[in-house]
């Protein structure tokens, strides 16, 4: 059974940093593009980073480009996405979400194959 777990969200001030934590099971991370999705209140959900590991390809959102990085332990069990300087739009509900690629090379879509339970994270100015 694939299981994603979000973990590691909270409250900061503008500028600060987090970094958040999918522990994955059931699967083997170089079948899938493992990436971070977040949700405002009243706004659309929105990609933010995605990570294809047998390609070794990422992906960003532009408004995220330089402060956040998405990256996973030797293990490949757990994804991480480091969070600095980061803005009050950053105030959001941060999901991690699986999507089966095997050796096509494509990274995270709208339509990902699994979702896990998100984790807050707040963002003070």
């Amino acid at each position: 059974e694939v299981q994603l777990q979000a973990s590691g969200g909270g409250l900061v001030q503008a500028g600060g940093s987090l970094r958040l934590a999918c522990a994955a099971s059931g699967f083997d991370f170089d079948d899938y593009a493992i990436g971070w999705f977040r949700q405002a209140p009243g706004k659309e959900r929105e990609e933010v980073s995605c990570m294809n590991f047998r390609a070794g390809r990422t992906s960003y959102a532009d408004s995220v480009k330089g402060r956040f990085t998405i990256s996973s332990d030797n293990a490949k069990t757990t994804v991480y996405l480091q969070m600095n300087s980061l803005k009050p739009e950053d105030t959001a509900f941060y999901y991690c979400a699986g999507r089966i690629v095997y050796y096509s090379g494509r990274l995270c879509s709208r339509d990902m194959d699994y979702w896990g339970k998100g984790t807050q994270v707040t963002v003070s100015s």
